[in-house]
């Protein structure tokens, strides 16, 4: 069984190096919500610093939300989001993902999957490919740098079980990456499986569906003045150091706002735990939603993520529209 989380995010430094700085707070959604220390990063460090196991938090480990927006602010450079993915694997397996785990090993099959001939694969992931119009006029907007191959299998299994801290069969791993060998770019929806494609494939160019879109002149000549331009968070933060340069260009071409904080963090929107996205509590964003726009005055949210969408558009402020809406190709309507 491959060990996905710990072998793909071997931290150089552990929670014993934290030093109790507090500037993870500062950024983390769920601090924000509760106001409860031991459910922050800096809470889970202090913690096993003090000898706690993970049984101990395990409360605290099932609420962070994978943001990662702490990592970058972290001046001990600890992996925050390793070290969470790895008290989850401590944990016993939430009754929801028996299913899954047990889908995967039947998905496990070692027949070889043909490989992929496009120079450029995207991965839409769940949300995308329930909105099939908007996953239609991705594609054909992509289509206009090149040909762009749709992934049958995009991995969704693997992004769920990652979340959980679930143990990945070595055979249904291959199986997913095999035909992606090769490819020169491969674009991706899901911001915390890219974090784990990156080291996987090596040879490949990984960037999320939200750079891609927001790369190709169409799009940048459609944003406004007044738009809300929403990062989608997990996968800013996995390549943050780069990224944080390509937002500023991007913010001084378009001149709309962004969902960052004076740190150029971003903000999450959708800011989920696991037994969240488990579908095991109610999802609440409004105090994500309301600290993202507090003090702004815009006419349009613009996201990258078809799951800020749909938070977005829940809290019914003003129109909200994705990337790939903002251009007229006659895919879809609006």
């Amino acid at each position: 069984m491959l060990d996905l989380a710990k072998s793909t995010l071997r931290a150089p430094r552990d929670y014993s190096a934290c030093s109790g700085c507090n500037l993870c707070l500062l950024v983390c959604p769920v601090w924000r919500r509760t106001h409860d220390f031991s459910l922050t990063p800096h809470g889970r460090a202090k913690a096993l610093q003090f000898g706690a196991a993970a049984g101990d938090i395990a409360a605290s480990v099932q609420s962070c939300t994978l943001c990662a927006a702490c990592e970058p602010v972290c001046p001990e450079e600890i992996r925050l989001v390793a070290m969470t993915l790895d008290l989850r694997r401590q944990l016993p397996q939430p009754a929801a993902m028996a299913d899954l785990l047990a889908g995967m090993q039947t998905r496990a099959s070692p027949s070889a999957a043909p490989a992929l001939s496009s120079a450029t694969v995207l991965l839409p992931g769940p949300a995308l490919r329930d909105r099939p119009s908007t996953l239609a006029r991705v594609r054909a907007l992509l289509q206009r740098s090149g040909a762009t191959a749709l992934g049958a299998d995009d991995g969704a299994d693997i992004a769920l079980a990652l979340e959980a801290g679930g143990e990945i069969a070595q055979r249904r791993l291959d199986r997913f990456l095999r035909p992606l060998h090769g490819v020169k770019k491969i674009i991706v929806a899901d911001g915390l499986l890219l974090r784990h494609l990156q080291p996987l494939l090596p040879g490949s160019k990984i960037i999320g569906v939200g750079e891609a879109l927001s790369g190709l002149a169409a799009v940048r000549s459609a944003l406004r003045a007044k738009d809300l331009y929403v990062i989608e968070a997990r996968a800013y933060h996995a390549d943050y150091q780069r990224l944080v340069r390509y937002y500023d260009s991007l913010r001084a071409a378009a001149g709309c706002s962004f969902n960052l904080d004076l740190q150029r963090i971003a903000i999450p929107a959708a800011a989920r735990s696991l037994p969240q996205r488990l579908g095991l509590e109610a999802v609440d964003d409004g105090v994500q939603l309301r600290w993202i726009l507090q003090g702004r005055k815009v006419t349009r949210i613009v996201v990258e993520s078809m799951e800020d969408r749909a938070a977005f558009e829940q809290y019914g402020e003003c129109p909200v529209v994705h990337l790939a809406d903002l251009v007229d190709d006659g895919t879809s309507s609006v």
